[in-house]
């Protein structure tokens, strides 16, 4: 298959872009063209910013399994793999799915959804690890027109009630347990503790995968291999794909918001496929035959964008891992990548820096020479991470990509093309077409003057719709305005803050609400990580302010160290003067506490807002931490607070 909207060159980039911020309508028409529809737009977009209203492809009809199954099959790639399953235990057999396999997997299951009374517009939430029957049971929904909500492997009891309850979803789909390293995750019995608040759930259908005993409740819960059985009794079936509007709901996937009410980003049919997939050709400049490996879960954006959707509808081979990169040891991602010879490999900054913590003897022995293109995601990449990642993985050959974007974005915004524009340490770069970037200050107005180091900084926001946009929050529509649209009006503010160049490259310096103000000067949280992470023992850091008699905010640092603390005050001194030479004296942290880890959720983020409680002294205000991948780090970091 060729791309025929792959950009080749810098020239073409300028060209492009310049032809999708004069005339997005005829720019995104012929991108469209290149896709499966059942009837074509009316329109391409209808936009307004304020209400916010953005529509794409307006009363085109489509299914996205079409796109990403039967078109690749009709083409005669029904044979090449689709998806490539590695187990978390390297000693389970693989498991490799080709197009036809998988679109008959989808089929069968697509047919046991309706079965068992799902219907177009269904909400159907999926709590499942990472399996091959994950991509089946999403791509199933797809195809009948329920809408799906992900939600990862990891989450709590409560956190799955108020999404199931949030999204209104009769169906739930899930496994008896899963795999993680050397734990065995209990799902099901989680499932039924969340469901004691959800009266609306008619039926649970489990996999099973860990044969853990779980307790199956009559008239609700089904076994997926039963249900399968069914369905072969009657002879395989090919269930019609659903037609879809470009504008029906494809899924829902809920994202931390500023209250504790999780947001439930809504993505639909038609400009989400074409995002996705626009994004993954260009930006992967990915090539037919190619092993795509990202290592995210499916439960975030990240996997349902570029695990699943992007590649499959690119007709690309992807690679999806039940594990983690530190077991049975720190070798497991080289392995994976000489075992499969993977081409492209994307994974988050925080992955990479637990790696570095390793050395480099778990490299030895592994052949990574099949990989042509190394990516991040998830967080802004420290210098130090980016510089090993280039020059030990990719042997100072292959260019990095920097992606930035968000749950809400669908796919990237900002981003190098490999190969193709340049890559610039820690910086994003240049936005892709269809994104007008633009930096404003507190006012709303446009940032046109350097600070003293030559940079444009300020807010990011971004003006003008792409097709991968959010549409809503489900069911409160006004919380979407207020979240995204209010505080800059006409703009959709990001929420972070960023520099420019004079070449208009974005670095991203961290969330806006995670800049210290000390004495008067600001400082992101990002760009003083960046710093500490600097000083040779640091494995990884997190950075808030806390309140300071003096200077107004003082800077409290949360610190891994990976050698041995023989003297603490003297490694803070030490920290402390990296600091200084980095940034400058007005930077030093004021406290420095060392930990032996951070309050991440699931995706890699830190949870600072835990961390700024803990920092002013708050340890009964935390707020739910069940949901985060280590809860029991909290405990730790509060009983040592400075």
């Amino acid at each position: 298959m060729s791309y025929p909207f792959q950009i080749k060159s810098l020239e073409e980039y300028q060209q492009h872009y310049q032809k999708s911020i004069q005339d997005p309508e005829s720019y995104w028409a012929e991108v469209a063209s290149h896709f499966e529809w059942k009837k074509k737009w009316d329109k391409v977009l209808d936009c307004n910013f304020t209400e916010p209203k953005v529509e794409w492809f307006i009363n085109g009809k489509l299914n996205i399994t079409e796109n990403c199954l039967d078109r690749h099959i009709k083409a005669g790639k029904g044979d090449q793999p689709a998806l490539i399953w590695e187990p978390n235990d390297p000693e389970e057999h693989h498991r490799v799915l080709t197009y036809k396999e998988l679109y008959f997997k989808v089929n069968q299951f697509a047919q046991v959804l309706l079965n068992n009374g799902v219907t177009k517009g269904d909400r159907v939430c999926i709590y499942m690890g990472m399996v091959p029957e994950l991509p089946v049971a999403i791509l199933a929904c797809a195809r009948i027109g329920a809408i799906h909500s992900v939600i990862f492997g990891g989450f709590s009891a409560q956190s799955i009630a108020d999404r199931v309850t949030d999204a209104q979803a009769e169906y739930v789909i899930t496994c008896d347990g899963a795999y993680r390293g050397t734990k065995e995750i209990p799902l099901k019995p989680v499932i039924d503790e969340a469901l004691v608040q959800c009266h609306g759930v008619k039926r649970v259908i489990v996999l099973t995968r860990t044969r853990t005993p779980v307790s199956m409740i009559k008239g609700r819960d089904v076994w997926w291999e039963d249900e399968i059985k069914k369905v072969e009794t009657l002879g395989n079936p090919k269930v019609e794909a659903a037609e879809m509007d470009a504008e029906d709901k494809l899924f829902i996937l809920y994202t931390s918001g500023s209250t504790g009410k999780p947001k439930g980003v809504v993505h639909t049919c038609g400009g989400y496929m074409i995002w996705a997939t626009y994004t993954f050709v260009n930006v992967f400049q990915y090539q037919p035959g190619e092993i795509h490996f990202c290592t995210a879960d499916i439960g975030w954006i990240t996997g349902h964008s570029y695990i699943l959707y992007g590649p499959l509808s690119a007709g690309a081979t992807s690679l999806m891992f039940e594990g983690i990169p530190t077991w049975p040891d720190a070798g497991r991602f080289w392995d994976i990548v000489d075992k499969y010879k993977v081409n492209i490999l994307y994974t988050a900054p925080t992955a990479i820096r637990s790696l570095m913590a390793y050395g480099l003897q778990p490299l030895q022995g592994k052949d990574l020479s099949s990989i042509r293109l190394l990516g991040t995601v998830g967080e802004p990449i420290n210098e130090e991470g980016w510089k090993w990642y280039y020059e030990n993985i990719g042997k100072s050959k292959c260019p990095i990509i920097d992606t930035w974007w968000q749950t809400e974005t669908g796919a990237c915004l900002i981003s190098n093309l490999a190969g193709v524009t340049a890559h610039k340490p820690c910086w994003a770069t240049l936005p892709l077409p269809g994104v007008q970037p633009l930096l404003v200050d507190e006012k709303g107005n446009e940032i046109t003057e350097k600070d003293s180091d030559g940079y444009y900084k300020g807010n990011l926001c971004l003006n003008g719709p792409w097709p991968g946009i959010l549409r809503t929050t489900y069911g409160d529509h006004e919380r979407c305005r207020q979240n995204y649209f209010a505080t800059y009006p006409g703009l959709y503010f990001t929420g972070d803050g960023a520099l420019k160049d004079d070449q208009g490259n974005f670095r991203i310096t961290g969330r806006v609400d995670d800049v210290l103000n000390v004495s008067g000067h600001r400082i992101g949280t990002a760009e003083l990580e960046n710093a500490i992470n600097m000083h040779n023992g640091v494995v990884e850091s997190a950075v808030v302010a806390y309140q300071h008699d003096v200077k107004g905010q003082g800077i409290y640092a949360f610190v891994i160290y990976s050698g041995t603390l023989e003297n603490e005050h003297l490694t803070r001194q030490d920290i402390s003067l990296t600091v200084s030479k980095v940034i400058g004296a007005i930077a030093k942290p004021d406290k420095i506490q060392f930990v032996s880890g951070l309050p991440k959720t699931r995706s890699g983020k830190i949870m600072r807002r835990i961390l700024r409680k803990i920092a002013e002294g708050e340890l009964n205000q935390l707020g739910d931490t069940t949901t985060l991948l280590d809860p029991l780090i909290v405990d730790e970091i509060k009983n040592n607070r400075i």
